[in-house]
C-alpha cells in the first residue's frame, strides 16, 4: 500500500523488543514494554508556516528515532503494526 503522511506527520516501525536483560535473563512476553524506538518509514512534506512557507522535516526515512511512551497513534498497515506522530512528539535521532 503507498501511504504518504501529511503536514509534519511521520509514520514509525518499532524496532523489536529485547529477549533477555542484560545479564542474560529472558524476559516473558507478559513483562514486555513496547519499546519507544523506532525506524522512520515514511515522512510528510513539513510543517507550513504563517508567511506561506514550508518548514523542512529534521528526520528522513531509515532513520532510527525515540519517542514519547504515550504519543503517536497506533495503526494497522497491510498487517503490521506501525505508529503515526507529529515530528515533535520525536525527541532524539539515533546516530
Amino acid at each position: 500500500m503507498s501511504f504518504r503522511p501529511l503536514h509534519d506527520r511521520v509514520l514509525l516501525k518499532r524496532v523489536d523488543a529485547e529477549k533477555k536483560t542484560a545479564g542474560g535473563l529472558i524476559i516473558p512476553d507478559s513483562a514486555k514494554e513496547k519499546p519507544q524506538e523506532a525506524e522512520v518509514v515514511a515522512v510528510g512534506k513539513g510543517r507550513s508556516l504563517e508567511g506561506g512557507g514550508l518548514r523542512a522535516m529534521s528526520v528522513k526515512v531509515g532513520d532510527r528515532v525515540l519517542f514519547g511512551k504515550y504519543t503517536g497513534d497506533e495503526i494497522k498497515l497491510d498487517g503490521e503494526e506501525m505508529l503515526i506522530l507529529r515530528e515533535e512528539d520525536i525527541l532524539a535521532v539515533l546516530a
